[in-house]
């Protein structure tokens, strides 16, 4: 095998391991957020690396099918939720 084959191959594995470290090695916080907007109401369960992202992803993906265009989605996102549940 040559050299440049096996420096290519230690390259590849160690992006795999940095990839593998970076998604798992962190702590995540999983949430369960509902939110209501002009009626309509949704749950979703989301993750972050902070509380804070968490909570903004689940309340954001909850939102995304209950408001129509970019002014809702927005309002629905800044409201405030419903319900909120920690699941770490």
């Amino acid at each position: 095998m040559s050299r440049n084959a096996v420096i290519g191959i230690v390259a590849v594995v160690a992006f795999i391991a940095l990839l593998a470290w970076l998604s798992l090695g962190q702590k995540q916080h999983r949430v369960e957020v509902c939110v209501e907007f002009e009626g309509r109401q949704n749950c979703r369960i989301a993750s972050g690396p902070t509380r804070d992202q968490a909570l903004r992803t689940a309340a954001d993906n909850a939102c995304a099918t209950i408001a129509s265009g970019m002014t809702d989605s927005m309002a629905c996102s800044h409201s405030k939720p419903v319900s909120v549940r920690w699941l770490d």
